[in-house]
């Protein structure tokens, strides 16, 4: 049953988010917490690991979530779930491809799709944010403003934003190599 519920879950997580990998953080977060099958601090893992590893990120966090839940079935079934709409929507486009060419309410509607991949990648965004900069159980614990934030965490994001950003020498280096260092000093700095 944990295998058809896997599929399910990230089947519709597969079919509206619109957008690409980071799209389907919202949709991810819903799933951690109607299930419990993987907490927040898990899930900010899962992104760390995801985008770190090759291949798309939203396939990637569906075969961690299937594989932590159900293990290689639940990888293979949690993936094949994402993945499901999109190749059916694309066996659809291409069978009558001609006529969604010249298609002015398509062309409307996949037109009309574009904010919402921007809200939805968005929304990832700040949820990023939330989990990797900020502390907000330890702000409502204690009420103090400066425990709201994460200042390691800000510490590393202020690093990586000048050295990718504005000097000069490292600006050009290619991005592994502030991923690789980033997860170094993840691992010494305990985060």
């Amino acid at each position: 049953m944990i295998l058809l519920r896997l599929f399910w879950e990230f089947f519709k997580t597969g079919l509206f988010a619109v957008g690409g990998g980071m799209a389907t953080l919202p949709f991810l977060y819903d799933i951690s917490a109607r299930t419990g099958w993987f907490t927040a601090a898990q899930l900010a893992d899962m992104i760390a690991v995801s985008e770190s590893t090759p291949g798309p990120i939203g396939v990637n966090m569906a075969t961690y979530v299937g594989f932590t839940t159900a293990g290689i079935p639940g990888a293979v079934i949690a993936t094949l779930g994402l993945v499901t709409p999109s190749v059916i929507v694309i066996l659809i486009v291409a069978r009558v491809l001609a006529a969604f060419r010249q298609n002015q309410y398509v062309d409307a509607a996949f037109y009309g799709l574009r904010p919402c991949s921007v809200g939805l990648i968005a929304a990832a965004g700040v949820l990023v944010v939330k989990v990797a900069l900020l502390k907000p159980d330890a702000f409502a614990a204690s009420g103090a403003f400066p425990d709201l934030f994460n200042g390691k965490a800000i510490a590393l994001a202020a690093v990586l934003l000048m050295f990718t950003r504005y000097v000069k020498k490292t600006k050009k280096l290619h991005p592994i190599l502030f991923i690789l260092a980033s997860a170094v000093v993840g691992v010494v700095c305990s985060f």
